[in-house]
């Protein structure tokens, strides 16, 4: 069986996809992957398949970079992105038997399966982004969740419905048009269909559905790493008590927060490890009580630090869960919110409450999170965070297709 898998994101997206691609090629199936280029050579040593698509996407963890822009420049982003897709990805198709596609920016994944006549799946990360009238839909870039309990979450839904139809339906349609596809009337519930999967651990993040939804949950997809720690951050961990780690992975990084990371865990008498991620985070000064670490094995770090503060990503959560150890989450978009509050439910963690980050907001979360209630909660949720999905997915896909 061939397979083509499709994604368009940060590494929250990238990592889970490469995960499943692992998984299948083991059991002698043949995979390739269509992604951002920021991922191509990492995708590579792990011996997949790499096909980029699209322009790098790095820049947008920079604070000065407008991810919104103007209407006219949203427009263009949006007919470039399908254009690139639809050439990139039909390509890659060619000879396949299924498409996968992870997360709902693949926009022309199912167009290029329904035009080759080969299966599709759809595969969400979190629960918050499949419709469910259990909760809310997650805030488009720039904006905040709204308050609770103001309007019905069935009514959010039909709201996010009318914007992806704005948003995509006209290049979509074009697109498809040009193929001889008939157009789409709802673009959202073209891409999800009505039987996804969702890539997430159901301790950590359980689908709020009933079993006959249609939402198939086959458990997180991670990717094992055996990789040993560089000797450098190996001495740091041993020097010393376990650090606070920050770090926001490839997406932007609030202003201000090391700052506040490193006063609050001095406050507090920790050390600290700073992640560099996309935002290119540093430490604020020389002292040796903290060490900046570019790409390493999160697996491996995140079980020798204290608490792990980041942004709230799918991928960095789970990581965190399964090793052990307490969260604090500072979530700026998306599903970040619905991870913070997973966390706080869970009591193996803080959300950061809103606002940006300062030494006393750090502090108090910190302070919370070192407390042993939130401790052993994060080590009794870490026995029940399940390594399986990726296998689950890829077999279930191999006697699906």
């Amino acid at each position: 069986m061939r397979v083509l898998l499709s994604t368009i994101g940060s590494r929250g997206e990238a990592q889970p996809m490469v995960a499943l691609a692992s998984r299948l090629t083991a059991s002698g199936q043949q995979v390739v992957m269509c992604g951002p280029p920021d991922f191509h050579g990492w995708a590579q040593r792990w011996g997949v398949r790499y096909v980029p698509v699209g322009p790098r996407l790095r820049t947008t963890a920079s604070r000065s970079t407008n991810v919104l822009g103007t209407a006219e420049q949203r427009r263009l982003l949006v007919e470039g992105t399908i254009a690139d897709q639809f050439a990139a990805v039909d390509a890659a198709a060619e000879g396949c038997d299924v498409v996968v596609a992870g997360g709902a920016l693949a926009i022309a994944a199912h167009s290029v399966a329904e035009r080759r006549g080969i299966g599709y799946v759809y595969t969400a990360f979190a629960p918050v982004t499949l419709p469910s009238p259990g909760h809310a839909p997650p805030p488009h870039p720039g904006r905040s969740p709204g308050p609770e309990g103001t309007v019905d979450n069935d009514a959010r839904w039909a709201q996010d419905a009318q914007g992806w139809n704005l948003l995509w339906g006209p290049p979509l349609n074009a697109r498809r048009a040009a193929l001889g596809l008939p157009p789409v009337t709802d673009v959202r519930d073209h891409l999800l269909t009505a039987t996804p999967w969702l890539a997430a651990d159901p301790t950590l993040a359980p689908w709020p559905g009933s079993a006959t939804s249609g939402v198939v949950q086959t458990g997180a997809w991670i990717l094992p790493d055996d990789r040993p720690l560089p000797d450098e951050v190996r001495a740091f961990l041993d020097a010393g008590d376990p650090p606070v780690y920050v770090g926001f992975g490839s997406v932007r990084a609030p202003d201000g927060v090391v700052a506040a990371v490193v006063g609050a865990a001095r406050a507090l008498g920790r050390r600290v490890v700073v992640g560099r991620g996309w935002a290119e985070l540093a430490p604020v000064d020389d002292a040796p009580d903290c060490l900046p670490v570019g790409e390493v094995n999160q697996q491996a770090l995140f079980a020798r630090v204290a608490v792990v503060v980041h942004h709230g990503g799918a991928g960095t959560t789970t990581t965190a869960a399964r090793a052990g150890v307490p969260q604090v989450i500072v979530p700026q978009v998306y599903d970040q919110f619905y991870f913070a509050g997973r966390v706080e439910r869970l009591g193996v963690g803080v959300a950061h409450p809103p606002g940006g980050p300062t030494v006393a907001s750090v502090t108090a979360a910190l302070d919370r999170a070192l407390r042993s209630p939130v401790a052993e909660a994060a080590r009794t949720t870490a026995r029940a965070i399940r390594t399986d999905g990726a296998a689950t997915a890829a077999r279930r896909l191999v006697q699906a297709t």
